[in-house]
């Protein structure tokens, strides 16, 4: 008997984190659409944010106040159901698992041996459940795996607010007021260090950015990579926020771009026409202006001279795919990025600008007599 309440008092804290996380997950996808529109709800976003990391910094101490005691043995039990609390799978045992080693993957410091022994179980169990022919664990995979993206992207543009980077130049209009108000809502509930990975050294962020790429590469292998594709290109926040970020962060984020780009072009099969122009129309104005702005590198170039030609070539197909007003929107934002960084000479789009100013001027051609 004492065992079984020991377990419930163990697995209260996880199920509450999980659940909340996947609230914060589903709500944010909602608003996020909606902000597009109207501005006034990117505050309200970044508000849902901010609640969200105030959750993770008090989740620790009402853990350990929930614990029975030290020395308690986990012992999993049967669940009747199989799709509950963490975007639907925390009732499940390998659920569970998968969910709490990506969630400590976030909060390990890289530094730490741990590290690498916790995200190769997580490597190992999606694997795993990707290999067997069963639907419901590869749901599984596709789900907790697509939280974990999303969290993690919202603890790198926290991450990102609470360092400073906040200056967006040129970029767009209205965010700087919206990144003020996140950040001061960030120190106001004490969230700069500790289990939610935010912290006032750039390797806090560079890290989350790292696992970004290692969390969509897994999508990607699950068969999934829409769930990243999809996320990170309506993260335009953290695109802007990119631009004045330190040149190693900004090489990590070209990395993901970069990656994200290459299965968008697989994606088409798998969206209708509309849906699949909509996402590549988001993903260039969101991240074109920091692969020509942040492809240099410290030490060396971040991409390699054959990776920039495939990305560059995926580029220009995707543009040439979009309608005649959305290229001129795309191919005018590249325009003045490409021109701002007198540094790098890449991406060049030269020959899709080339292209739309050709059909441009057949539109002043009087039309042929029949």
């Amino acid at each position: 008997m004492g065992m079984m309440e020991n377990s419930a008092i163990f697995m209260a804290p996880l199920l509450l984190r999980n659940t909340v996380t996947s609230l914060l997950v589903h709500a944010e996808k909602s608003i996020l659409v909606l902000a597009e529109k109207y501005k006034v709800l990117e505050i309200f976003r970044h508000l849902v944010i901010a609640s969200f990391l105030f959750f993770l910094r008090l989740f620790p101490s009402f853990s350990q106040s929930l614990k029975a005691d030290d020395d308690y043995t986990f012992n999993s039990t049967q669940s009747s159901g199989y799709f509950v609390g963490y975007g639907g799978v925390g009732d499940s045992g390998i659920g569970r698992a998968l969910s709490q080693l990506l969630w400590s993957v976030n909060d390990i410091p890289v530094s730490s041996s741990k590290y690498g022994i916790v995200r190769s179980l997580a490597e190992r169990l999606i694997e795993e459940n990707n290999k067997e022919d069963i639907e419901a664990l590869r749901e599984m995979n596709r789900t907790v795996l697509s939280a974990a993206f999303s969290r993690t992207l919202c603890l790198v543009e926290a991450a990102m607010v609470e360092l400073g980077q906040g200056r967006v130049g040129h970029y767009g209009a209205g965010f700087g007021p919206v990144c003020y108000q996140l950040n001061r809502l960030l120190r106001a509930v004490g969230v700069g260090s500790g289990r939610v990975g935010v912290s006032r050294s750039g390797n806090s962020a560079e890290k989350l950015a790292a696992e970004l790429l290692w969390l969509a590469e897994e999508l990607a292998g699950c068969g999934f990579e829409e769930e990243a594709v999809e996320r990170w290109a309506s993260a335009s926040n953290l695109a802007a926020l990119s631009l004045s970020a330190e040149p190693r962060l900004q090489g990590s984020l070209v990395k993901v771009s970069a990656f994200l780009f290459k299965q968008m072009k697989d994606m088409d099969s798998k969206e209708t026409e509309e849906g699949s122009r909509q996402t590549k129309m988001k993903m260039l104005t969101s991240w074109l202006p920091l692969l020509c702005r942040g492809s240099n590198g410290t030490d060396m170039p971040v991409l390699s001279l054959s990776e920039r030609a495939e990305l560059e070539k995926i580029l220009e197909d995707t543009v040439d795919m979009l309608q005649h007003e959305e290229q001129e929107q795309v191919l005018s934002l590249w325009l003045h990025h490409f021109t701002y960084c007198p540094s790098s000479d890449w991406p060049n789009l030269h020959a899709s600008y080339a292209r739309w100013c050709t059909t441009s001027r057949k539109l002043f051609l009087p039309p042929l007599k029949m």
